[in-house]
């Protein structure tokens, strides 16, 4: 049974209803019916990130977000960071005001700089500690290149495999540049010489991450989960 019910995301946010049950769908075909996790978006606020927010590929990401968190979290909010040098923002988007809230933060939001992994994982492990969920954690992360430091970015999620926290990193752009190699190096760091267990997931959502269709997106986005919390049950990271 998910989380928030179709009636009460037909009430709160009828603009995702189809979303929502496309997310369904996925959950169901990958054994997740009933599953519960603290949902988590991170967002890329690089320079290079400009045209992805100008084309509402940020916002729509957002929804679809949204869409699959009314499964698995009942408190109907998604906590999203925003990241480039630095942390940019770290707040919640509603299921009942989550219609242009990307350009609204975006626009309160300074320079665009670089992209720093490590920080921005180290804030959605900080927010997800102070939380006190009993839950684990599903990071939907979202980039467009490599981090401004691949040993910081690999030492975190190293380091988090021993926390309730699964990572599924989105890339947007090329699936041809070299920008991703390294996040094709974290999805398949070794198990258990550098890490406890394998806590994320990659995939490319291509130049124009719209394109992809909602079921083909859940279907990425959810895939590697069910292992990730087989294997984190076995080790006792997940009760």
């Amino acid at each position: 049974m998910a989380a928030i019910s179709l009636a009460k995301v037909e009430e709160t946010a009828p603009a995702l209803v189809s979303l929502y049950k496309s997310a369904g769908v996925s959950l169901h075909k990958h054994g997740l019916d009933g599953q519960r996790a603290a949902v988590y978006l991170v967002v890329d606020y690089s320079g290079s990130m400009r045209p992805y927010y100008k084309d509402g590929s940020v916002q729509a990401l957002t929804d679809r977000v949204l869409g699959l968190s009314a499964h698995l979290d009942d408190d109907g909010t998604v906590p999203v960071v925003f990241f480039s040098t630095d942390i940019d923002a770290v707040t919640d988007i509603a299921l009942a005001d989550h219609q242009g809230h990307i350009e609204l933060i975006v626009a309160g939001l300074g320079h665009m700089g670089k992209t720093s992994y490590h920080l921005a994982m180290d804030a959605v492990i900080d927010h997800y500690l102070d939380s006190g969920s009993k839950d684990p954690a599903f990071v939907v992360f979202q980039t467009d290149g490599g981090p401004t430091s691949k040993p910081a970015a690999e030492r975190y999620l190293c380091k988090a495999a021993e926390l309730p926290l699964f990572w599924q990193f989105i890339g947007f752009g090329d699936p041809g540049s070299r920008q991703f190699e390294f996040l094709r190096k974290l999805d398949e760091l070794a198990v258990p010489h550098k890490r406890v267990v394998d806590n994320a997931g990659f995939f490319h959502a291509g130049t124009d991450p719209r394109k992809v269709s909602d079921g083909e997106l859940y279907d990425r986005l959810v895939g590697e989960f069910p292992q990730w919390l087989a294997a984190a049950r076995t080790h006792g990271i997940v009760r």
